[in-house]
């Protein structure tokens, strides 16, 4: 082979990064998408989680928050779990060099940098099988990889492009391992995998461990000794990367993370001709349920792929282990315990087959290998795989184009004109016998071409699945929301902790944005124990939790969870809330009767008895036994609309009412004018009968100049209208489906005599209260009556506590939140919180590492002795 000098590798490596950068790049400006432009690269979870956690991350390497633990996210959370699921790749502090108002540019950076190191690992791995053969053929092999359908159509989970990163270079690894040379690269790409994404390392781990089998058993040479290299390096890095995953797993398992139901033989929604159906050009249905595998990764490849089991290079051996576990991969998509097994048997939400990627590589690793292998004198057998392959593409189509609604005629017949383009390509090569170089340039500019096309179909695809949102959605408010967040911690002073609601917010995690805690929230990560008591005292946090929503609620709630401010363009129309600042169109509102984050109380506030069907009980149950008082709050009135537009109305049994709209995508209102007694403070209680069936159903409330609306599913059930008042007049608006049912919309009246009773008798028994970023000090006197500390900071086993100095055992309040038993007396209490297992993690990857770096040593001076 000819000599490459080291300046050439550099320049084919340059190029192995910047040319998916560049096709990517390209079909983003095709679409409006660039630095500074008005459509963001925001869509889906880029938008309404990877933006505020990216931005609470920059908070981080800019010391205004700890890595270990944030106040800001679902009431408190361990935020090194959050990191690990969301933030843990090695390119991730790069958004330090942005502002969080500029953080879809940090995120559009991100992906194209992600995507560009992917290119570059993969060229060392083709590079590695292909090294007979001209390095630009290694060029061409990493633009279907780096631009694959798997890893474009779901960009907006910028945390799985890190794995495709890791990939390459963990089988470029093993393939080094099994060649007697350094374990190190197949030591810090496990590493470095299992830090970054520790989700997609186990995908990446279980598969990377077939791909071992298959070329260890298909060598058998010094197989025991190659087993126990492999072994001892996979298993230390896997300890090695302990101080991240350690604290996760437990985090997860301390949530009450469950493995999910085997219910079916076969898997949901599937068919035969799935895989071929998603290898067309452009062949994007959906990222929802629902979905066929984004399998497509290039022809090329995919006919290299079937040749690898036709050529007679490839030996009987390597035929039947290489087919095993494609035969397993593809039975992965349709039985259903395989399905699971690979994502952690942990249903998906959304966004399904999340091992496709997996089926993808392998195509284009076989695909490389029979390439690697190819000679002309095989050129009709390549001929014959190609019919093969363009029948059983016909097939698809021909059959089962009914069934496929992507497979469009215009994307069949690209599909198509590009196997034509490839099928001359290839009879160009065997009739003119060009030379390697010019042939490795023409299938560069054909996968490229390629490439293009179906990135910028799968570009499209998102597009009208999920819309990219407008620049100014995310940025326009930041100014003044901060503003608003900056007045209320001057206001508070230094290390005074309260709660805040945006009830007009940019995304539902603007607290991890903005740096104030919410109780909205978000995530996969998230403390499920407190967010399911919440929901019983109704802040709405349903199922698995991954909701957790402020909106709508009472006064109660508020002050029980400490909520000291709302912001909201327009009046929040509630009791001792009062306008403290403006800016922009938004206003600052205080609360006078929140509480703070502990006060001291009975000890029977640790044993409540609550009700999942009853959140007003349950707030009149939690009040009382805080307050230590025995009162009645609430109570119903019944009202009937004055006015109904565009709807029908049908009663239903049971005390549900049905409206449908009559003129289609016009909302449903209803107009009612109803009297508030003097004293009390009104909600109009909307509460869906099914949720599964409403969809996106929207509520809005409009009184007189004030507003409010919310996603009724996911949000609360009381939508507050006014406090004494004679006579107010509003309207609900329905809209986003065609019909909703609710049971009868009723006024519930809150009792603000018995309320501030209620507040004020708590308010004498407060607690004193400084907070750090992963600690809370707090100053009490316990008196006889009174002698538990009650606080708001969700239960995790990750807090420590002293009283003055001395170490005390944590109590776990209505498995949710923290509390302590006190003896008479003033004391000053100090919690801290350390994610756990950190420390023991820390101490198994610093041994791990060494155990690692010591062995290597010993076999690398005996190489060199043996030499």
């Amino acid at each position: 082979m000819q000599f490459i000098s080291s300046k050439k590798n550099l320049l084919f490596v340059a190029a192995s990064f910047f040319l998916p950068v560049f096709i990517l790049a390209y079909v983003y400006l095709n679409k409006g998408i660039f630095p500074g432009s008005e459509r963001s690269i925001l869509a889906s979870d880029a938008f309404a989680q990877f933006s505020s956690f990216h931005a609470s991350f920059n908070n981080v390497l800019h010391g205004k928050e700890s890595l270990f633990y944030t106040w800001n996210a679902g009431a408190g959370l361990n935020y090194l779990s959050l990191y690990a699921y969301y933030l843990g790749g090695i390119f991730t502090p790069i958004v330090g060099f942005f502002s969080n108002e500029n953080m879809p540019d940090a995120l559009y950076f991100l992906t194209l940098l992600k995507i560009g190191a992917s290119g570059c690992t993969m060229y060392f791995l083709s590079r590695h099988i292909l090294k007979e053969k001209h390095p630009l053929f290694s060029v061409a092999a990493v633009v279907p990889y780096a631009l694959m359908s798997f890893a474009i159509c779901q960009s907006e989970l910028i945390m799985w492009i890190d794995a495709y990163f890791f990939l390459p270079l963990v089988i470029l690894g093993i393939r080094k391992l099994l060649h007697n040379e350094s374990e190190m690269l197949l030591f810090f790409a496990y590493l470095g995998l299992f830090l970054s994404n520790f989700y997609f390392g186990f995908m990446i781990g279980i598969f990377s461990f077939l791909v071992f089998c298959v070329h260890l058993f298909g060598e058998l040479s010094n197989w025991k000794r190659k087993i126990l290299h492999y072994t001892r390096t996979t298993l230390l890095s896997i300890l090695a990367s302990t101080p991240i995953t350690l604290p996760v797993l437990l985090d997860l398992r301390a949530n009450g993370e469950t493995l999910s139901a085997i219910q079916r033989v076969f898997t949901e929604s599937t068919g035969p001709f799935d895989l071929l159906a998603k290898n067309f050009l452009n062949a994007y249905d959906t990222t929802k349920y629902g979905s066929v595998p984004f399998v497509y990764i290039g022809l090329i490849p995919l006919l290299f792929a079937l040749f690898f089991f036709v050529t007679a290079r490839s030996s009987l051996r390597e035929k039947i282990l290489s087919g095993s576990v494609l035969t397993l991969l593809i039975a992965s998509f349709y039985f259903e315990v395989l399905n699971l097994f690979w994502q952690g048997m942990h249903s998906p939400n959304m966004f399904l087959f999340r091992f496709a990627f997996l089926f993808s590589f392998f195509i284009l690793y076989l695909g490389l290998q029979a390439f690697a292998k190819f000679k002309m004198d095989e050129f009709k057998k390549l001929n014959l795989t190609f019919f093969v392959l363009s029948v059983l593409l016909m097939l698809t189509y021909g059959v089962q184009r009914d069934a496929y609604s992507f497979l469009t005629t215009e994307n069949t017949a690209i599909t198509f004109l590009v196997l034509m383009l490839y099928f001359l390509f290839l009879h160009l090569i065997y009739t003119y016998r060009m030379g390697t170089r010019m042939i490795a340039i023409l299938l560069l500019l054909l996968f490229s071409v390629e490439a293009t096309i179906n990135t910028n179909g799968m570009i499209e695809g998102v597009l009208q699945d999920w819309n990219y949102a407008s620049r100014s959605l995310y940025t326009d408010p930041q100014k003044d929301i901060k503003t608003l967040v900056d007045a209320a911690h001057e206001k508070k002073g230094e290390n005074a902790f309260f709660r805040m609601a945006n009830l007009e917010p940019i995304t539902p995690n603007d607290s991890l944005n903005f740096g104030y805690s919410d109780l909205n929230f978000f995530s996969s990560i998230r403390n499920r124990h407190s967010s399911q008591f919440l929901d019983k005292i109704g802040f709405k946090s349903e199922g698995t939790a991954l909701n957790l929503r402020y909106d709508n609620n009472t006064l109660i709630g508020d002050a029980l969870m400490g909520m000291s401010y709302n912001i909201n363009p327009t009046d929040v129309r509630k009791f001792g809330f009062s306008k403290s600042s403006t800016s922009g169109k938004y206003n600052l509102y205080e609360n006078k009767f929140a509480l703070p984050l502990g006060f001291m109380t009975t000890e029977s506030i640790n044993s409540l008895k609550l009700t999942p069907a009853d959140n007003l009980y349950n707030q009149r149950k939690f009040m009382n036994v805080a307050a230590n008082v025995n009162q009645e709050y609430f109570h119903f009135e019944q009202i009937q609309p004055t006015k109904i537009s565009n709807a029908t109305v049908k009663t239903n049994p049971g005390g549900s009412v049905t409206y449908t709209e009559k003129l289609q995508d016009v909302a449903k209102v209803l107009d009612y004018t109803v009297s508030i007694p003097k004293g009390y403070q009104a909600y109009l209680s909307l509460f869906l009968t099914n949720p599964s069936e409403a969809g996106s159903s929207t509520a809005e409330i409009k009184v007189n100049d004030s507003f409010t609306k919310s996603q009724m599913d996911i949000t609360g059930q009381y939508y507050t209208i006014g406090f004494g008042e004679d006579t107010v007049s509003f309207s609900v608006s329905f809209y986003g489906s065609t019909s909703v049912t609710v049971v009868q919309p009723k006024i519930l009246l809150l009792n603000l005599d018995a309320f501030q009773t209620a507040v004020h008798k708590i308010q004498e028994r407060a607690a004193v209260v400084k907070v750090g970023k992963r600690s809370a000090e707090m100053v009490v006197e316990s008196k006889a009556q009174y002698d538990t500390l009650y606080t708001s900071i969700p239960y995790d086993s990750g807090w420590t506590a002293t009283v003055d100095g001395t170490p005390v055992t944590i109590q776990k309040a209505n498995d949710a939140f923290v509390s302590l038993k006190l003896s008479k007396g003033k004391h000053t209490v100090k919690f801290s919180y350390l994610p756990p297992g950190f420390l023991l993690g820390m101490g198994i990857s610093l041994i791990s590492i060494c155990s690692f770096l010591f062995i290597n040593r010993i076999f690398f001076l005996k190489r060199l002795t043996n030499r």
